[in-house]
């Protein structure tokens, strides 16, 4: 896993993608931050770029694609599941009857987390640090072990 492949995040409301650009520069982290709207256009990119992100964010409630459908199709696709690209839910599930049931799917669709979107630009912080701070120190088929 490149430490410094860009974190993708697939967002389609403008507000969240601002603070979560903001977060991740005021984390400091040397990636760059890759927004889409869609899971559609996230798996056009994904398919096409040499790059190895770092991580994916993804919301589950979007236009075109929907972020179950997507972690589905990279699933199905022998090059993008070889990439091994770490892929958290990062949504704001609102409906509460729901959540348990996309919980449950999403995991069995191999997963590596699901957040719920915090409220509170401090509860964001704290989330988004989290995952990175994990990811950054977790070995993985992509990470090269030290030591």
């Amino acid at each position: 896993m490149s430490l410094h492949g860009p974190i993708i995040s697939i967002e389609d409301d403008d507000d969240d993608q601002l603070i979560i650009s903001d977060i991740i520069g005021r984390l400091g982290l040397p990636n760059t931050v890759r927004f889409f709207r869609t899971g559609l256009d996230a798996l056009q990119y994904l398919a096409t770029t040499p790059e190895t992100p770092f991580l994916i964010l993804c919301d589950i409630r979007m236009p075109l694609m929907d972020g179950i459908d997507l972690r589905q199709r990279i699933n199905e696709d022998d090059y993008l599941r070889q990439k091994a690209i770490p892929f958290v839910y990062y949504t704001s599930t609102s409906r509460t009857e729901d959540l348990q049931e996309q919980v449950n799917f999403a995991y069995q669709l191999s997963v590596q987390g699901f957040f719920r979107k915090a409220s509170g630009l401090e509860a964001v912080e704290g989330q988004l640090r989290l995952i990175i701070e994990y990811w950054q120190n977790c070995l993985h088929p992509n990470s090269t072990p030290s030591g």
